[in-house]
């Protein structure tokens, strides 16, 4: 029987309190009992739900601003390697470059040489001058100063000749050298060295810009420089990439990444035609003290 019974029914409450006074305040706040637990309960389960989208709120907020201060720190980093790069090494590369353009390329050394060679005028072509006899010279005593006046002037009409194949040799080395550059050959050292838009300044600052330092690297404190090379084909674009210096295989591939990436060069020139030529450029990875 008391399994069937409900405690907060109003039947179970008036039979408590029967013959007592149901004016004092123990009817009424058992009467109303059932109405504050539910209540409460409603409370509670509102409570609970309040503190588990907190807790979620503010771990994304945390999250959140971890990730901001990692990219600003990256970002920081990615300067400090730009502002290194170009006060160590800007000027010394730009000028090693600067003197690489300014070196007279080997083939066109050739081309001269073989042009000095060639250039040799035939015997057959060279009038020499005519020489005097023995004879003559016991002449000359009687023959008057208009005579000798004559004379000299034959010489010098003679001699004059000889000055001719110059113009021969000019046209003949301005075709030697100005000879068709072969079209899928990569050059080292041209007469016009490939540039970047801007400079090379520009280069420097798209490099530290882009480079993204590998989180294996810096957990390990690797740090240092990698040099590429890479082949600037004659339309200006970026082609064979290779390790000439690696410094970690990760670092490796995220500079040979970047220059991947590159924006199009003004093409290297030989003889005035666009060529394909080999590039160096190091990429530093630094870490921040």
């Amino acid at each position: 029987m008391s399994n069937s019974v409900n405690l907060t029914s109003k039947e179970w409450c008036d039979l408590v309190f029967e013959g007592k006074n149901k004016e004092f305040g123990a009817y009424v706040m058992r009467q109303n009992s059932a109405k504050r637990h539910n209540l409460a309960f409603m409370w509670i389960i509102i409570g609970f739900i309040a503190c588990i989208v907190l807790y979620f709120g503010v771990s994304k907020y945390l999250d959140m601003k971890a990730e901001e201060a990692r990219e600003a720190l990256l970002k920081q980093q990615q300067e400090t390697i730009v502002n290194q790069m170009s006060e160590e090494e800007s000027e010394e590369e730009v000028e090693d470059i600067k003197q690489e353009e300014q070196q007279e390329p080997e083939e066109v050394q050739e081309a001269q040489q073989q042009v000095t060679e060639l250039a040799i005028v035939p015997d057959k072509e060279v009038t020499q001058p005519p020489q005097l006899t023995t004879e003559t010279q016991k002449n000359e005593a009687d023959i008057s100063a208009q005579n000798v006046e004559g004379q000299i002037g034959a010489l010098v009409s003679d001699i004059k000749p000889q000055e001719a194949p110059k113009p021969a040799a000019v046209v003949e080395q301005k075709v030697q050298v100005e000879k068709p550059v072969e079209e899928n050959k990569v050059f080292t050292s041209v007469e016009q060295m490939p540039q970047f838009p801007g400079g090379d300044a520009a280069l420097l600052k798209y490099i530290g810009s882009h480079l993204q330092y590998p989180a294996m690297a810096q957990e390990q404190g690797i740090q240092g420089k990698c040099v590429l090379q890479f082949v600037v084909t004659k339309t200006g674009s970026v082609g064979e990439v290779k390790v000439v210096r690696s410094l970690s295989p990760d670092c490796d591939n995220e500079a040979k990444r970047v220059v991947r990436g590159l924006p199009k060069f003004t093409p290297g020139k030989q003889n005035g035609q666009a060529v394909n030529v080999w590039y160096t450029l190091p990429v530093t990875f630094k870490l921040q003290n």
